[in-house]
């Protein structure tokens, strides 16, 4: 599919196709593999949680700070 041909699909189709696309490729979750920085953050905030320096926010507060 060339970029004209996207281009020309409704908006509606565009969203299903990048659903279908999505889709495909978390069911071939196996052959992704996540970069080893990925790793490394989720380490990191382990540890924040773990020594009390990690601070959280509520759905609520969230949603106010991003609509600020």
């Amino acid at each position: 599919m060339t970029m004209i041909e996207v281009q020309q699909m409704s908006t509606s189709e565009r969203l299903r196709a990048m659903e279908t696309l999505w889709d495909s490729l978390c069911h071939d979750s196996e052959e992704l593999e996540s970069p080893v920085w990925h790793g490394e953050i989720l380490a990191d905030r382990k540890r924040r949680i773990e020594t009390g320096e990690a601070s959280f926010l509520s759905i609520e507060e969230a949603k106010e700070k991003l609509l600020r």
